[in-house]
């Protein structure tokens, strides 16, 4: 059974960072893509970041352009975003993803951790 966690999220100022990792585990599961989605209060989940695990290629959404970076360990099946200048716009509750083919969510998510951004 394929199973994603999530650690790192919290309460942070304007112009702060975080960094959020997330850790897979089940039985032969590397995904080719892996990522992150948000979902803030009353709006419909959004891409964040994916990278693949082939090249390492990322992908971002425009909001977070130049401010937040993903990362990836083949050998550990993790994930991580660091997330630098961050906004109250970015307040959020972040999700691993893995499995899918950008633009897309794959089905494998985690449980979800909360940023919240102060102004």
């Amino acid at each position: 059974q394929v199973q994603l966690v999530e650690s790192g999220g919290g309460l942070v100022q304007t112009g702060g960072s975080l960094r959020l990792s997330c850790s897979a585990s089940g039985r032969m599961f590397n995904p080719s893509l892996m990522g992150w989605f948000r979902q803030a209060p009353g709006k419909e989940r959004e891409f964040v970041a994916a990278i693949s695990r082939i090249g390492g290629k990322t992908y971002y959404a425009d909001s977070v352009k130049g401010r937040f970076t993903i990362s990836r360990d083949n050998a550990k099946i993790t994930v991580s975003l660091q997330m630098n200048s961050l906004k109250p716009e970015d307040t959020a509750v972040y999700y691993c993803n893995a499995g899918g083919s950008f633009p897309e969510p794959g089905d494998y998510w985690g449980q979800g951790t909360q940023v919240t951004v102060s102004s």
